[in-house]
């Protein structure tokens, strides 16, 4: 008789794995920030940014009490600004409940959590037995079921999330999501999944079939859509010109960016610092920045626009392509 996944996988990780901050705590305010902050966020690349948020905000009511200007400028890089926002509601409701909701249902709740993330909190925080099953997880599964069902279909998720959830140890529920996460970010991998160093080799079903590359199935594709666009950097003196983003923009909302040529009738070139990649979901964007004169630089009368000095941006929520357009132009 072969023995269970959760046994297999729970040896491998304990064996050794990767030391990410959230893994030292059981603080359920804590595991939800990292689990929000991972959503769209490779693991290496939150962890700066999970640090600054946690030092400025170390618990739910800290983070209840800020505006969200600071949020956002703390959030600022990490892209999907929904997130943020929707962690300070959260904050705030939290806070008028008294504490952090301690069962599934109540984590469910919150503003921006999902599925997986109540299951990765529920376990991880308070031991209780939900599966996560988020996109590594959906591979993991495919993979040692051999499942070529389409994965974008709520009834395949279902019966994926049922698969993990009769693998999960009841006993170790924290443990077992992480185990099984860590598998599909480390060795389960899309491209080139690492087999022969996988624990649950032996009973990868697509491993014995020689299907491995083929899941999972997404029947479903989006065509890349590709958009050129440039950005102007306007100067006067040492400072930077600025435009804010309208109420109306939604997602973008309150967030600064460099002008565009539309922003700034009668714009003249000066030099061209280069351009850069800026992708969100299927829109890939190739920007190219200019440094620019306005034949009438905005006063007053234009409060969207403002003269930042180069030491103000750290303090602002700036939009990740200004970040990244500054940048190259040696500013940032």
């Amino acid at each position: 008789m072969k023995p269970p996944v959760s046994r297999l996988l729970l040896a491998w990780y304990r064996k050794g794995h990767r030391d990410l901050p959230w893994r030292r705590v059981s603080d359920p305010y804590r595991i939800w920030v990292s689990e929000v902050m991972l959503q769209q966020t490779r693991a290496q690349a939150a962890i700066p940014f999970y640090q600054r948020f946690i030092e400025r905000f170390p618990t739910a009511a800290a983070l209840a009490s800020a505006g969200e200007e600071e949020v956002l400028t703390l959030w600022s890089g990490l892209g999907y600004y929904a997130r943020a926002r929707n962690l300070l509601r959260a904050a705030r409701q939290v806070v008028a409940a008294g504490g952090f909701p301690r069962d599934y249902e109540g984590i469910r709740a919150l503003p921006g959590v999902g599925g997986s993330t109540a299951a990765a909190i529920a376990s991880m925080a308070f031991q209780l037995p939900y599966a996560v099953v988020d996109g590594n997880v959906l591979r993991v599964v495919a993979r040692v079921e051999n499942d070529a069902a389409d994965i974008d279909s709520p009834r395949t998720r279902e019966r994926f999330r049922a698969g993990a959830q009769g693998w999960l140890d009841p006993r170790h529920p924290g443990l077992f999501n992480q185990a099984l996460m860590e598998l599909g970010a480390t060795v389960c991998l899309p491209g080139k999944p690492r087999c022969r160093v996988c624990p649950l080799s032996s009973l990868c079903r697509a491993r014995r079939e020689g299907t491995v590359l083929e899941l999972p199935v997404k029947l479903r594709k989006t065509r890349p859509v590709r958009i050129a666009g440039v950005l102007l950097l306007v100067r006067k003196g040492r400072r930077i010109l600025l435009r804010q983003r309208e109420a109306g923009a939604r997602r973008m909302a309150g967030f600064w960016d460099l002008p565009a040529p539309e922003d700034l009738p009668g714009w003249r070139t000066a030099a061209r610092f280069g351009e850069f990649r800026h992708t969100i979901t299927h829109h890939h964007y190739t920007f190219t920045v200019l440094a620019a004169a306005a034949r009438r630089p905005p006063g007053p009368a234009s409060p969207q626009f403002r003269w930042f000095d180069p030491a103000a941006l750290t303090q602002i929520p700036l939009s990740t392509t200004a970040r990244k357009a500054l940048k190259l132009a040696g500013i940032l």
